[in-house]
């Protein structure tokens, strides 16, 4: 047993992706890490929970057929552990922007830690050229890992959460020495919505996944806009003046542009916002 924090680490690539290896090496020098990962990759899960999940002995910890945020209310209540500190990642690609921030397994997992009660980081990674971390296994994973372990220490030891809940941060994997900005989600989605293509059969029509439609029924493709203006898989925020003017100094998603590290502080506990209209509202509701 060491004399640092009891570290829950934990990923929503798969405990077998490069950059929860890498996170762990590092934390391990700062205290003693428990690692609860899920079996497979369970990217873009948010906060989902299963009623039931099956775990196996890991030599880090343990692997669990579930999502990120099973793996956090198994290690946080399922272990005897008393754990002062949740770490999430390193996740392959950027968690930035609300709406992508809401989505991530990443991030979920320290959603899941905080309602919980206890500290949460999640960090994620990308590369200020290619941006997309792909294959995962060509990339060096270590800058955001002793990132991420240098901001557990500083935040634990400074008392930053006793006012925050989650540290999200994101981490370029090249830049050799990237500033650290205080950060807030930018907000930046959109939606597209179109007729999906149907092939008929002489049973009936049946969508892309070979679930039979019925008479009075359409198919349709959601296409999330995260990555504004993207076609394929680009670079959604090259160091241009275009993408400068777009997105404001202090956003997260300003800061990749300028291949630095984001951090932005959350609050996940879903506090209410003082609204004079609303008491308002309530106040003059008829309800018979």
């Amino acid at each position: 047993m060491s004399d640092g924090p009891e570290i829950l680490l934990t990923n929503d690539d798969g405990i077998d992706a490069p950059g929860i290896a890498t996170l762990r090496t590092e934390l391990t020098a700062l205290g003693d890490v428990t690692v609860v990962a899920p079996d497979a990759n369970q990217s873009g899960v948010g906060r989902t929970r299963s009623h039931t999940a099956r775990i196996r002995e890991h030599p880090w910890g343990y692997r669990l057929s579930g999502t990120p945020a099973d793996c956090v209310a198994y290690g946080l209540r399922g272990l005897e552990t008393d754990f002062d500190v949740v770490v999430s990642g390193v996740n392959n690609g950027p968690n930035a922007g609300n709406y992508v921030v809401g989505r991530s397994g990443t991030v979920g997992a320290g959603i899941e830690a905080a309602f919980l009660g206890t500290p949460a980081l999640a960090i994620s990674a990308y590369h200020s050229t290619d941006f997309f971390l792909s294959p995962p296994e060509e990339y060096d994973f270590a800058r955001p890992a002793r990132i991420a372990a240098r901001l557990v220490s500083r935040a634990l030891e400074s008392g930053v959460y006793d006012d925050v809940d989650l540290l999200n941060v994101n981490a370029p994997v090249d830049a050799s020495s990237p500033p650290v900005i205080l950060t807030e989600p930018y907000h930046d989605y959109g939606q597209h919505v179109e007729p999906a293509d149907l092939e008929t059969l002489d049973d009936g029509v049946i969508d892309a996944n070979g679930g039979e439609l019925a008479a009075d029924e359409q198919l349709v493709h959601l296409h999330d806009r995260t990555w504004p203006g993207v076609v394929g898989w680009e670079n959604p925020f090259p160091p241009t003046d275009e993408h400068r003017e777009r997105y404001p100094v202090g956003t997260d998603r300003r800061a990749m542009v300028d291949a630095s590290v984001s951090v932005s502080p959350l609050a996940v506990t879903h506090a209410s916002p003082d609204s004079a209209a609303l008491a308002e509202v309530v106040e003059t509701i008829d309800v018979e």
